[in-house]
């Protein structure tokens, strides 16, 4: 059989097939943002004097994706484990076209490291912010679900089984903690969590500080010996952040991976959270529970042998991300495990798997704001549910008030016998509790009758909705500026500030 090679079409991932997280982690996006970064670094260079204005502006408008051939570069990547090699050789080619004396500057004094972990930061940041968006959507959501339903009676479950009332409104205030709190790791990497990289050959900014000293213009004494080391290396560090928007390292982390590692775990439990609510959904929609159902549309949940099926698709498709994440969010995290200043392997290893994570991650997002949006909540239902049991699932309130007239002891026994026999003999509690002899003259048939009502016993649910809705949805109240003016267009766009965390 003939197999012909074709981009990654999602056929195997739909949850993430056709979503707007594609295109930004995409070969070609990732190609750009490498492109940005080498860019990114010509402009760092020149404002601080040690490469000409000229040869800056010639390379940034030679990174453009478009002008490199993407499987030239894919294919050549091969020979040197890695695609920045290809992609400088691609580059110093077109800027020479241009400009010959700039295609001199290209990756002047870096490594293929700095570039591709500062292009896989600005791919991250892209694909976050699509990401934020999608969660603070399905958080607001959530919010009006939660307050729609702030008294709504329902069957809670434990271990699969009924145990005592809740409401949908408290269900609905749980899923939109988790997402707020995925919010929150989220903005937490936007605003200071993604940094560039810039180490040079083996974490030194050696090359960058050598071709500087000679130039003689990086720094505010221009000989040689008396050359400004720290000087230059702030100046340096400063001119990258404000190029890139990223933030700036402590330190070079070619072989100090925390900024792949908390990205990992971020996406790891934005992931989860929403899968949780994809599982609740789930379970709600079995046809013997039939609570809520997702959203309705043609063609949605059709079944290839069975017409009358209407099968929860959107939470399978989030579900189906949460379960892939972690555990490639776990091999990220494991290429923590480095050797020397540049690993031969677990560098590489991140690569896919990021990716993978962050597309995974956005494509359920996505999806999670048309499940939040759409979803049917059926309240009859729920009330009708919580009889199923014959009153049994508020067993421990009638507990509760026998305990001071009978004893807590004695009244826990009564109730677990009187359950086993409503049970066997398929009884309502009430009729059973009626006949009991040990509660003549404890409880009036009134009394018992308001204590078996399911919807008068669930707790202080309602004051957990207002507490959780009262609650700010994100520790960062604004999304990150969509636009930064010195991308190229087709290039990832940012808005945010350079944040130091790094020597004062």
């Amino acid at each position: 059989m003939n197999v012909s090679t074709s981009p990654d079409s999602g056929l195997l991932s739909p949850v993430r097939a056709g979503t707007p997280v594609e295109s930004v982690v995409s070969d070609t996006a990732w190609l750009q943002a490498m492109l940005d970064a080498e860019a990114a670094l010509a402009r760092a260079q020149a404002r601080i004097g040690v490469l000409p204005q000229a040869a800056a502006k010639a390379i940034t408008a030679a990174a453009r994706a478009d002008r490199i051939d993407l499987t030239a570069v894919a294919h050549g990547a091969r020979e040197t484990a890695n695609p920045v090699v290809g992609l400088v050789a691609a580059l110093t080619e077109v800027v020479a076209a241009d400009d010959p004396e700039a295609a001199e500057y290209v990756h002047r004094g870096s490594t293929s490291q700095d570039v591709f972990d500062t292009g896989a930061m600005l791919v991250a940041r892209h694909a976050l912010g699509l990401i934020r968006a999608h969660l603070a959507r399905v958080a607001e959501v959530l919010a009006a679900l939660a307050a729609q339903h702030r008294d709504t009676t329902m069957a809670g479950r434990t271990l699969a089984l009924h145990a005592v009332p809740t409401t949908f409104g408290l269900k609905a205030a749980g899923w939109r903690s988790l997402v707020t709190d995925a919010l929150e790791r989220v903005d937490r990497l936007l605003s200071h969590g993604l940094p560039f990289a810039l180490g040079g050959a083996a974490g030194t900014l050696a090359g960058y500080t050598q071709y500087a000293s000679l130039d003689g213009a990086g720094a505010r004494n221009s000989s040689q010996d008396s050359f400004d080391r720290e000087d230059f290396l702030r100046r340096l560090l400063d001119a990258y952040a404000e190029e890139t928007g990223l933030s700036v390292p402590l330190l070079p982390w070619h072989a100090l991976r925390t900024p792949v590692a908390d990205l990992a775990a971020t996406l790891s439990f934005t992931a989860g959270a929403l899968g949780k609510i994809a599982m609740d959904v789930q379970f709600l929609s079995r046809t013997e529970v039939a609570e809520v159902a997702e959203p309705t549309a043609v063609g949605r949940g059709a079944s290839s042998a069975m017409p009358h099926k209407r099968n929860p698709v959107l939470a399978t498709l989030v579900r189906s991300a949460a379960l892939q994440v972690p555990v490639m969010a776990a091999g990220l995290t494991q290429c923590l495990v480095t050797e020397d200043e540049r690993s031969a392997g677990a560098w590489h290893a991140e690569w896919q798997l990021l990716r993978e994570c962050l597309r995974l991650t956005g494509g359920a997002a996505h999806t999670a704001v048309e499940l939040a949006e759409g979803i049917e909540v059926d309240s009859a239902r729920m009330r009708a549910n919580l009889n199923l049991t014959g009153g049994q699932i508020v067993s421990e309130r009638i507990a509760a008030v026998l305990a001071p007239r009978l004893g807590r002891r004695a009244a826990r026994a009564l109730l677990t016998r009187a359950s086993q026999e409503a049970h066997r003999t398929r009884r309502p509690l009430h009729t059973v509790l009626a006949g009991l002899p040990e509660l003549d003259d404890v409880l009036s048939a009134g009394e018992l009758s308001d204590l078996l009502d399911p919807t008068r016993y669930s707790g202080v649910a309602d004051i957990l909705v207002d507490t959780a809705l009262k609650a700010p949805p994100s520790l960062a109240t604004d999304a990150p500026s969509p636009a930064h003016p010195h991308f190229p267009p087709g290039g990832p766009e940012c808005g945010c500030e350079p944040v130091h965390v790094r020597l004062g």
